[in-house]
C-alpha cells in the first residue's frame, strides 16, 4: 500500500474542513442567523480550519428551509471571508440523477457561476454507493468550471470488499480531488476503518478523507486513527452538531490538529460562540450520542430513525427501544418515514384473541385510570366513587395510585412497556388485558405468572373496528386499545380519570384527540365522560358532581 497507509509525517498535508452549517442544518432546517454564521466563520478560522462547508445546494422547494440549504452565490457574497479560508458546498447525487441517469442540465442550474465569480472553491457530492457510476460524471463538468471536487461515499461500512474495490476503480478513472468515505451509521471500528482505507487504496491513489459519526462515541478516535493511517482530509462540526448523534467535535479535533501542525490555535472565539449560541441550540435539538444512537449504530440502523423519534414527543423511551428492536429484524440502514410509522405499530398481522370483554363489562360502567396527575390530585374522590358506585375499574399499564383492592383489571399492549413492567405486574393481583397470543415470545415468557386476558389487536392504517375478541386500530396506543375493549364489552359508559391532555401544540394532543374523535364515529362505541380536568375535546364533568 506504500506511503498512503503510513503515518503522516508532514502535517501540512492535512486539510481541515468544518461542515457545521451543512450537517447541523438537519436539525434547524439550515436556518442559521446571519450574524451567527459570520461569527462562526471567524471562530473556526482562528483555530486553523482550512475549508468551511457553508451548506447544501438543493433544488428542493417543499417546506421552509434556511439560506444554508441553498447556499447561493448571492448569499455567500453577503459574508465577510477571512483571507485564508475556502468555502465549500455539498450537493446530493440523487438530485443530479433523473431515472438513475446523470443529468448535466440540473448541474448547470445548480451552478450558474464558475470560480471566476463564485466564492465556492470545493463541491462535495454526497453519493450512495449505487449512485456513483452515474453521478461521478458530474466531476468533469465541475472541474471544467474550476471547482475542486470530492465524492462522499455513504454507508461504506455496509459494503463488501468487492464493492469497495469496484468503487475505488470507478473513482480512479475521474479527476477527483478527494474521495471521502462516511461512517453514516456510526458503527465503524478502527479495524473496519483500516479495512476501508486499504480496499480503497487498491485503485484510488489520490487524497482520502473520513467523515465520522459519533453514534458509538468513536468519531474522534476513528478520525485520529485514520490520520495515522494516511488519511489527509478530515472534517468535524462545532459541538458535533449534525444529523443523528452528530460528528467529531470541531473544538476537540482542532486541538489535535494544532498539535500535529505544531502550532497554537486561538480557541477563545469558538468557545465563546459555543457558550453563547451552540449550547442553547444543543439543548433545544438534542444532538449528541446516547444509548439509543449507540444501539442504532451497533445494529446498523440509520441514525435518522432515532433523531426523528427523539424530536417527536409522541415517541417515548419504550417506542424508541421497540422501533430499534423491530428494525434490527426488518433492516433499517436506509431511512424511511413510512417504515418508521410501521415500526412503531407492532401488531401488523391478522388479529387473534380468545377473551370476550362482555363477560366482564356488559351494561356496566367502566372507569379507566390514566397516568395523568388528575388521578393523584383527586384520589380520595375517585376512591369514594368506586366504593359507592362499583364501576369496573381498569388501570392503564402499572398505574398504582389508586388502592389496589379497588382495581378490577389492568390493560397494556406495548411490548416494550410490558417487558419493562412485567416484574411489577407479576406482584399485582389483577388480571391483565393484553393481546397475549400476538406478543413476542420473550414478553410472554416474562409474564408467565400473570393471569392474561387475551383480547387481540391488529394495527392497520385508517382502520377502526371493535370486534368480540379483537380490534383493528390505526395505532398501538394503550388508550385506543382500552376504548376498544370497553366498547367490545358493551360498557354502559366509560369514565376517564387522569386523561389530563397536553398543550395544543404538542403532537400527542393532536394524536389523542384524533383517537377520541374516531372512537365517537363508531356506532358500537361506548360513550366517554372525563371526570378529572382534561384538555382533550371530551364531554366532561366533575368526579365530585357524580357523588351527589
Amino acid at each position: 500500500m506504500g506511503k498512503s497507509l503510513n503515518k503522516i509525517e508532514n502535517s501540512s498535508e492535512i486539510t481541515f474542513l468544518d461542515c457545521t452549517l451543512r450537517d447541523g442544518g438537519y436539525y434547524n432546517a439550515w436556518d442559521f442567523d446571519h450574524a451567527l454564521i459570520q461569527d462562526y466563520i471567524a471562530a473556526v478560522g482562528a483555530i486553523g480550519v482550512d475549508i468551511v462547508e457553508l451548506g447544501l445546494r438543493t433544488r428542493q422547494k417543499k417546506g421552509f428551509k434556511g439560506a444554508c440549504a441553498y447556499t447561493t452565490d448571492d448569499f455567500i457574497r453577503t459574508l465577510e471571508v477571512p483571507g485564508d479560508i475556502e468555502f465549500g458546498i455539498m450537493i446530493n447525487a440523487s438530485e443530479i440523477l433523473v431515472n438513475g441517469k446523470y443529468c448535466e442540465k440540473i448541474l448547470k442550474e445548480l451552478f450558474p457561476e464558475d470560480t471566476e465569480t463564485s466564492k465556492v472553491s470545493l463541491v462535495r457530492v454526497a453519493c450512495h454507493t449505487y449512485e456513483l457510476l452515474e453521478a461521478i460524471h458530474a466531476c468533469k463538468w465541475l472541474k471544467s468550471k474550476g471547482f475542486r471536487v470530492g465524492f462522499n461515499l455513504m454507508q461504506v461500512g455496509e459494503c463488501s470488499s468487492e464493492e469497495l474495490i469496484s468503487l475505488a476503480k470507478i473513482a480512479s478513472r475521474y479527476p477527483l480531488d478527494v474521495l471521502y468515505f462516511a461512517d453514516s451509521l456510526g458503527n465503524m471500528s478502527p479495524d473496519k476503518v483500516l479495512k476501508v482505507i486499504e480496499l480503497l487504496r487498491t485503485h484510488w491513489q489520490g487524497a482520502c478523507r473520513i467523515h465520522a459519526h459519533d453514534n458509538m462515541g468513536l468519531a474522534l478516535s476513528n478520525t485520529l486513527y485514520s490520520i495515522n493511517k494516511g488519511i489527509t482530509w478530515v472534517d468535524s462540526t462545532v459541538t458535533g452538531m449534525g444529523r443523528g448523534a452528530g460528528n467529531v467535535k470541531t473544538e476537540l479535533l482542532a486541538i489535535e490538529i494544532a498539535q500535529l501542525r505544531r502550532i497554537k490555535c486561538n480557541m477563545t472565539p469558538l468557545m465563546t460562540l459555543i457558550s453563547s449560541k451552540f449550547e442553547a441550540m444543543k439543548e433545544e435539538y438534542r444532538w449528541g450520542t446516547n444509548a439509543f444512537y449507540y444501539l442504532s449504530g451497533k445494529n446498523s440502523i440509520h441514525p435518522s430513525y432515532v433523531q426523528e423519534m427523539m424530536s417527536d414527543s409522541r415517541y417515548n423511551e419504550e417506542d424508541l427501544l421497540a422501533v430499534i428492536d423491530h428494525l434490527c429484524v426488518e433492516g433499517g440502514n436506509q431511512f424511511s418515514r413510512s417504515r418508521l410509522g410501521k415500526a412503531r405499530n407492532f401488531y401488523s398481522e391478522e388479529p387473534k384473541g380468545n377473551w370476550h370483554p362482555v363477560d366482564l363489562m356488559k351494561d356496566k360502567e367502566v372507569m379507566l385510570l390514566g397516568s395523568g396527575s388528575g388521578v393523584s390530585k383527586h384520589k380520595i374522590a375517585i376512591e369514594a366513587y368506586i366504593k359507592k358506585m362499583k364501576p369496573i375499574v381498569i388501570a392503564l399499564n402499572a398505574q398504582s395510585i389508586i388502592d389496589e383492592d379497588l382495581i378490577d383489571v389492568r390493560i397494556a399492549c406495548h411490548p416494550v412497556r410490558l417487558l419493562a413492567d412485567c416484574e411489577i405486574l407479576a406482584k399485582l393481583t389483577q388480571p391483565l388485558i393484553t393481546p397475549a397470543s400476538m406478543l413476542p415470545g420473550d414478553v410472554l415468557e416474562a409474564m408467565s405468572s400473570i393471569n392474561l386476558l387475551d383480547y387481540g389487536m391488529s394495527v392497520q392504517n385508517e382502520q377502526h373496528m371493535y370486534k368480540d375478541t379483537y380490534c383493528v386500530l390505526p395505532n398501538s396506543l394503550v388508550t385506543s386499545y382500552a376504548l376498544a375493549v370497553a366498547s367490545s364489552g358493551k360498557a354502559k359508559r366509560v369514565l376517564l380519570a387522569g386523561f389530563d391532555g397536553y398543550s395544543s401544540d404538542d403532537p400527542r394532543r393532536i394524536e389523542n384527540d384524533a383517537i377520541f374523535n374516531k372512537h365517537h364515529s363508531i356506532n358500537s362505541a361506548a360513550p366517554l365522560l372525563a371526570v378529572t380536568p382534561t384538555l382533550y375535546h371530551l364531554d366532561s364533568t366533575s368526579i365530585y358532581a357524580l357523588q351527589h
